[in-house]
Order: structure tokens, then sequence, then C-alpha cells
């Protein structure tokens, strides 16, 4: 993408956190509503389809394409982060009408995180093939994981968060802190994985904000939803499996090689990784809330 177009974009993306940021800061005494939750919801999710749709009017088919699996991808993983968040929230008592601003507040200190490591893993792919297969190889294992481990989520204190607790920092900022961080240590397999989809790191970027944006306010409205996607893990555990076969996949064609034993080597396309990731997503998600009604009215 164009300097001009990376710059627009920023622009626009700052006025939306400046707007989000003196309504939450004004609103700060108030609870937010399901009501109020839902039509945030609806607007971020409206505006990265619109987004997407249009990329495909001023860019390319195969951006919006990109876009799409990359932006559905990013939020899914950001869906089961939230349990940590909740989590977090809840270990330190933040005050339900401080929880917008303090989300907020931490999305963007994400954000920024988040773009450092957008721009790196940029140029690394830029210059070196070979880092698709350390990225693949890491969201098999990430998927390895997610599988043998899957379980009630919890939430640690690591060395970071002790440390400020003994400098003496406010519980708000341990907080903001810990938001921040947990983000950075969940953006080690999700950057990875929208790489698999794009190598534009504008479509990676713009894909991340829209994801990160809208969780806050999913974060309000599905709170009480979260124990009932009892199989979201491992639909998550799927998609970064299959990404990171993706990942290595292209990076086998990258060398050169198109064959093994006389076998030829599949490309898979950005359609058909699209179909994947909403298809394992319904399923997942379908069976979690069934299961979880059968559930209900046994006990």
């Amino acid at each position: 993408m164009s300097l001009t177009v990376w710059e627009v974009t920023i622009a626009a993306l700052l006025a939306v956190l400046a707007f989000d940021l003196a309504l939450a800061f004004i609103r700060r005494n108030k609870e937010t509503s399901m009501k109020e939750a839902a039509a945030w919801t609806i607007f971020y999710v409206s505006a990265a389809i619109a987004f997407g749709y249009s990329l495909g009017i001023w860019s390319t088919t195969q951006a919006r394409g990109e876009f799409f699996a990359g932006w559905i991808t990013e939020y899914s993983l950001s869906v089961d982060n939230l349990f940590i968040f909740i989590l977090i929230l809840a270990r330190f008592k933040v005050d339900k009408t401080k929880q917008q601003l303090v989300l907020l507040v931490g999305i963007i200190m994400a954000l920024i995180l988040r773009g450092i490591f957008i721009a790196l893993g940029s140029a690394a792919i830029s210059r070196f093939s070979w880092v698709f297969y350390i990225f693949g190889a890491f969201l098999l294992f990430t998927a390895y994981k997610l599988i043998s481990e899957s379980g009630e989520k919890e939430w640690k204190e690591g060395k970071l968060i002790t440390w400020f607790r003994k400098k003496g920092a406010s519980p708000l900022t341990i907080v903001l802190v810990a938001i921040a961080f947990t983000d950075l240590i969940f953006a080690l397999d999700s950057i990875p994985a929208i790489f698999g989809l794009t190598k534009d790191p504008y479509i990676v970027f713009t894909a991340n904000a829209f994801a990160l944006m809208g969780l806050r306010q999913l974060y309000f409205l599905l709170g009480g939803l979260m124990n009932k996607l009892i199989y979201l893990t491992q639909g998550l555990a799927i998609i970064l499996g299959f990404i990171g076969v993706k990942l290595i996949i292209e990076a086998i064609h990258g060398g050169g090689t198109h064959k093994i034993l006389g076998v030829e080597i599949p490309e898979i396309s950005t359609q058909f990784s699209l179909i994947v990731i909403v298809g394992t997503l319904v399923i997942t998600t379908i069976a979690s809330l069934f299961v979880s009604s059968k559930s209900k009215v046994a006990e």
C-alpha cells in the first residue's frame, strides 16, 4: 500500500481512538449496559465488513479475501483471550464503572505493541524466507498445546507484574500492564497466524486493529456467554494448525520445490482458507451451545 493510504488509515484510527477515549472518560462512572455493548459491537463489526468490502474496490479482490480471513482469525483468537481479561479484571476487583476505560487504554497499548511486532515480522519475512518454517512450526506447536492443555483457563501473575507490585504501583497501573503484557503474549501466535494468510503488512495491521477495537465491547456483551463456548479452544487449535501447515507449504514452494516423491504439493488459496476458518468457527460454536444447553437441561 502507498504511504498516503497508510497515513489516511492511521489518521482515521487515531480519530476513532480519540473519540472512544473521550467517550469512555466521560462515562467513566457508568456501567456499560448490554444494549450499549451490542450497539458498539455491531458498529465495529459493520465497520470491518465495510472496510473489507471496500478493499475489493480500491485495491484487489485478493486483498479483500485476505483481510476477511485475517480479521475473522484475529477476532476469534481475541474472543478466546477474553477469558483471561475477565480473570484479570476479577482478580484485581476493577469496578464495573471503570472497566470500559481500563480495557480501552489496555487495547491502545496492545495496538502499539502489535504494530511493532507486525513491522518486525514483515521485515523478517521480506529478508528471510525460512522464517515461514519457524512461524509454521510454532503455530503447529501452539495448536498442540491448546488441545493438550484444554480445560479451565487461569491467569497467574508473572515476574513483570510482581515487579510493579514491589515498586508500589497502583492497582489500576498493574491491571493496564497485565492486559497489555497478556495481549503481547497472545500476539506471539496471532501475528504469525495472520502472516500465514497474507504477506501484506497493511492488511495484517488493519485486521488486527479492527479485531482489537471490537474486543472491548465484546467483553461486556459475551461476559456471561464465555463459559458456554466449551469447544472454542479446540476450534482455534484446528485453525492455527491449518495455518501452520499452510505456512510450511508456502515455504516449500518458495524454495522452488513443488513435488515431494513425485507427489504435487497443493497450494492453499485464500478462499479455501476462509472457508476452513469460518466453517470451523461455526461448527465449534454450534456444538458448544448445543452441548451447553443439554448440560443445563440435565441439571
